[in-house]
């Protein structure tokens, strides 16, 4: 993938976020900073996935690193997705998934892409086991069933 004046486009890998949104390395963090200042004057322009941006949700949010609470990751994330710079194919499905993981509690980040997502298409029905999507309102889970056993035709043999 190329930019329109001939530059090269920068892929960013999960640990580039969360250097520079921890802080927890200065050296790291100070190039991690450079880098965005960089993506936010359009002097770099950079790219990631949906899997990138919730990994770092992840990361922020496990237990066993950074602890973040929800508020605070979207509250640190939201302003460096809206780099003019940072080019994302679907950045407002991932703003709208922070605001929902943040409303919503019960949800996992991936589930409240799934819902940013469906918001998006306009579609209101999932097919899931996972319940928390019934607190959700709009959102109208259903389960797989297993089809009714069928009777045999009259003219079926017996067998």
């Amino acid at each position: 993938m190329g930019r329109r004046d001939g530059g090269t486009v920068r892929y960013v890998d999960t640990n580039i976020f969360v250097r520079y949104l921890t802080q927890d390395d200065p050296i790291k963090s100070a190039a991690c900073l450079a880098f965005f200042k960089d993506v936010r004057d359009e002097k770099v322009e950079a790219t990631t996935c949906e899997a990138v941006i919730s990994e770092v949700v992840y990361v922020l949010a496990s237990r066993v690193s950074y602890q973040l609470a929800r508020a605070d990751i979207r509250t640190r994330l939201t302003p460096v997705l809206s780099l003019r710079g940072l080019k994302l194919p679907h950045r407002n499905v991932y703003l709208r998934a922070l605001d929902l993981y943040v409303t919503h509690t019960s949800l996992d980040f991936e589930d409240a892409l799934c819902v940013a997502h469906m918001e998006r298409a306009g579609i209101r029905d999932i097919e899931s086991y996972d319940r928390d999507f019934d607190r959700v309102p709009g959102v109208t889970r259903h389960e797989p069933v297993v089809p009714a056993l069928r009777t045999p035709p009259d003219n079926a043999p017996n067998g």
